[in-house]
């Protein structure tokens, strides 16, 4: 656990190699990410939903609803990746996607949105091969992300935000 409110796990690094024994852990991190956020928001009220995470944070609810944005996101990727050859793929403005209409809507609607995505995906994950895990998308500003790498990522974006509901959860007494 990290003291810095914008990376309570710990800021990612990309793993200079990926064997099975760390992609059969991440698959796992990421299967279990919609029970740990639903877990992380369990009993809290409309008022503790609005309450950012930290100062100039996005709320507890925007954080709810960005999961799932960003994972299908990530499971789009890895299909383009898995279909075609070095796919550039499309960035999002993120902070923009947080402000749309539905960032007030029923977060229960994100967190069912999340369990879905995440057992597809998760099935897909399972079923992928040595040579699956080193095909790559291209992003604009990164570069080429082999699937691996970002198997990576995701994992540790779940913890990420699942950490920001915790962390603030205990500062408040909540």
């Amino acid at each position: 656990m990290s003291d810095d409110l914008r990376y309570p796990v710990g800021k990612f690094q990309w793993p200079p190699v990926v064997t099975a024994e760390d992609r059969a852990r991440y698959i796992k991190e990421i299967e279990q990410t919609p029970a740990r956020l639903s877990d992380a928001v369990a009993g809290l009220t409309d008022e503790q939903l609005a309450t950012p995470y930290r100062p100039g944070g996005w709320t507890v609810a925007q954080v709810v609803h960005h999961v799932p944005d960003s994972h299908m996101n990530s499971y789009i990727r890895f299909r383009l990746a898995l279909t075609e050859t070095n796919p550039v793929i499309k960035p999002y403005d993120e902070a923009a996607w947080a402000e749309l209409g539905d960032k007030t809507g029923p977060i229960n609607t994100s967190l069912c949105l999340l369990d879905c995505l995440h057992k597809r995906w998760v099935l897909m994950l399972r079923a992928m091969t040595e040579e699956d895990w080193k095909r790559s998308f291209v992003h604009p500003e990164m570069g080429p992300v082999p699937l691996e790498n970002n198997l990576a990522l995701y994992a540790w974006h779940g913890a990420h935000h699942v950490g920001h509901i915790e962390a603030l959860r205990r500062r408040e007494g909540w």
